[in-house]
């Protein structure tokens, strides 16, 4: 299941997996773009492995990294209670 997670003021938006087996989640984020359509992507928590990045240069990554640090303990805990809408206390 993918749950959505936060929407940045430039129309980026983050999404998440439930937690999986091994205790990963896949995170998702996706810009619109006239270009190329939509630019995107995926980081695995909690290791910050990032691949299948497609039109993001170093700085966006950089800006993105940050993000997740800063929203990891919520998108890990989230990703284990359905996400934002089911997560208890929220």
């Amino acid at each position: 299941m993918i749950y959505p997670f936060m929407t940045l003021e430039d129309d980026t938006e983050i999404v998440h997996s439930d937690m999986r087996e091994d205790g990963t989640v896949k995170v998702y984020i996706e810009k619109p773009d006239a270009e190329y359509c939509f630019r995107h992507a995926t980081c695995y928590l909690p290791g910050y492995t990032w691949e299948d990045i497609y039109q993001f240069d170093e700085a966006d990554i950089a800006r993105y990294q940050e993000i997740l640090e800063s929203t990891a303990h919520l998108i890990l805990r989230f990703s284990q209670e359905g996400g934002f809408e089911n997560a208890a206390g929220f």
